[in-house]
C-alpha cells in the first residue's frame, strides 16, 4: 500500500501502477457527474454529436456539489460522493467511449466498470462519505459549469481540485476489486468460525419459527424460562 499523487490528466502508465488499497491524492481538472450527466453524455455521443468538454485521460467525480454563487464567481460549499453502485453500467459506457482515466465515488461498482478500467487502463477511486466539507475545501475553483438546465446537483461541474483525498483504489487498472478481496477474507473468516464453533453451515438456525439449534431438552427450558 503506497501513497500516489496522481496529476491530470492522468497517463495510462501511472494509473495502471495502481493496486487496490493505495492511497490516492487527486490534482488538476476533474468533472463532477450524476445520473443525467452520465445519460446525456452517452446520448450525445451517441447521436455524433460534439460535446461541451473533453473526458479523455481525465475524471469523473459522482458528486452533486452545494454550490453558492457570489456576484459572477461560483463556489463549492460541500461536494461529498454520491453512491456510485447505480452508476456501473452508465460509467462503463463513458469509460469505454470517453477513455475516462480515473472515476472517484462512494461505494463499489459492478462487474462491467471493472471490465472497462481493465480494457482501457483505469481506476476507481473511492471517497470517504460524510466529508463533504473536507473535499470541498480541496477545491481550488470553479471552471466551469455544463448543463445547469438540470438543476445545479446534476450539472456537470469543472473542477480545479488539489489534493482531493485521501482516496482509496477500489478497483484498479489489472481488474482488482478491494469489494471481492474483502468478501472473499469475510467467507473465508465465516468458514473458520462455523469450524470453531461447530456450526453446520447447511442448517437453518432461526429463532421463529421454533427452530432452535441444540438438543431437544436446550429447547424445552428456552420455552419453559
Amino acid at each position: 500500500m503506497t501513497n500516489t499523487n496522481i496529476n491530470l490528466p492522468a497517463s495510462e502508465n501511472d494509473v495502471r501502477a495502481l493496486k487496490v488499497g493505495d492511497i490516492v491524492y487527486v490534482n488538476g481538472i476533474t468533472h463532477t457527474m450524476r445520473d443525467m450527466g452520465h445519460r446525456r453524455l452517452i446520448e450525445m455521443t451517441k447521436r455524433g454529436e460534439k460535446t461541451p468538454f473533453d473526458l479523455a485521460g481525465g475524471t469523473i467525480w459522482h458528486c452533486g456539489p452545494i454550490v453558492r454563487k457570489t456576484e459572477d464567481k461560483w463556489e463549492i460549499v460541500a461536494a461529498g460522493p454520491t453512491s456510485s453502485s447505480r452508476f456501473t453500467e452508465l460509467g462503463a459506457k463513458l469509460v469505454e467511449q470517453s477513455h475516462v482515466r480515473v472515476t472517484i465515488g462512494k461505494g463499489t461498482m459492478g462487474q462491467p466498470m471493472i471490465d472497462a478500467l481493465k480494457h482501457v487502463g483505469g481506476v476507481y477511486l473511492v471517497a470517504t462519505g460524510g466529508c463533504a466539507a473536507l473535499y470541498s475545501k480541496k477545491v481550488m475553483n470553479v471552471q466551469n459549469v455544463h448543463w445547469l438546465d438540470l438543476g445545479i446537483p446534476e450539472a456537470v461541474w469543472v473542477l480545479k481540485v488539489n489534493q482531493l483525498g485521501p482516496l482509496v483504489v477500489g478497483i484498479d487498472a489489472a481488474g482488482n476489486s478491494l469489494e471481492q478481496q474483502v468478501l472473499k477474507k469475510a467467507r473465508i473468516r465465516i468458514e473458520e468460525i462455523y469450524k470453531e464453533q461447530n456450526i453446520n453451515p447447511q442448517r437453518t438456525y432461526v429463532w421463529w419459527p421454533k427452530k432452535i439449534a441444540g438438543t431437544k431438552e436446550l429447547i424445552e427450558s428456552v420455552f419453559k424460562s
